[in-house]
């Protein structure tokens, strides 16, 4: 008898299947093909190294500028420490004229680190803004911090009054004579290598009484 073979599965492919493929990571591909990029850090270290540098030059021009308004030449003060007053009287005939003579002193003041070379002492006087005369005194030196006193001596001979003569007789019969009266100093601080021109100036209203020769009231104001 002939042996039979065992009839096979039914849809049993008569030919082995293929393996399957092989499975291959993304993340392998992508992690073979991937750079690193390294920046360096020379840039930054300037910056910060520029950084560094600028704080304390600032803080050094805060300072100078700081010193500088400090230090920087003021104005003297210049105040009237004394007016006495010698002679004053007021004609009308010919003519409206006044004479003054006066004694004067000013109190100059340095509030500055360095001393204070002034030219002159310039002392006018007017009456109702209208100018009578001036006198000029020499120049000088205050040292830095200190007080130092000029004197001058005001006199104005028979000076003709035209365009205010009405109210200066008014003021005469009053007894009680209103004169303008500005002190101005000019000078020099030296400030280092800086020659710094400044000036200090006073006005002062002086009422005199011609009829006893005294001074009625003074009122002076630094400019």
């Amino acid at each position: 008898m002939a042996k039979t073979q065992p009839p096979s599965a039914a849809g049993e492919p008569l030919l082995p299947t293929a393996s399957p493929p092989p499975y291959l990571d993304a993340r392998a591909g992508a992690d073979a093909d991937a750079y690193v990029l390294l920046v360096p850090a020379v840039r930054l270290r300037r910056l910060r190294r520029g950084c560094r540098c600028l704080g304390p030059l600032l803080a050094l021009l805060v300072l100078l500028c700081l010193a500088g308004f400090l230090l920087w030449p003021a104005d003297p003060d210049v105040s009237v420490a004394r007016l006495r007053l010698a002679h004053v009287s007021v004609s009308a005939r010919p003519s409206v004229s006044v004479t003054i003579s006066a004694a004067l002193k000013v109190r100059i003041r340095n509030p500055d680190l360095f001393a204070l070379d002034y030219s002159h002492l310039d002392v006018a006087i007017g009456y109702r803004g209208a100018h009578l005369g001036r006198v000029t005194s020499g120049g000088g030196r205050v040292r830095a911090r200190a007080v130092s006193y000029i004197d001058a001596d005001l006199s104005l001979d028979g000076i003709r009054v035209v365009e205010d003569a009405i109210y200066l007789l008014e003021d005469l019969a009053r007894g009680s004579v209103p004169f303008d009266t500005v002190a101005e100093v000019e000078g020099h601080v030296h400030f280092f290598f800086l020659s710094i021109p400044v000036k200090g100036r006073i006005s002062c209203v002086v009422h005199i009484n011609p009829h006893n020769q005294t001074i009625v009231h003074q009122d002076c104001y630094p400019e």
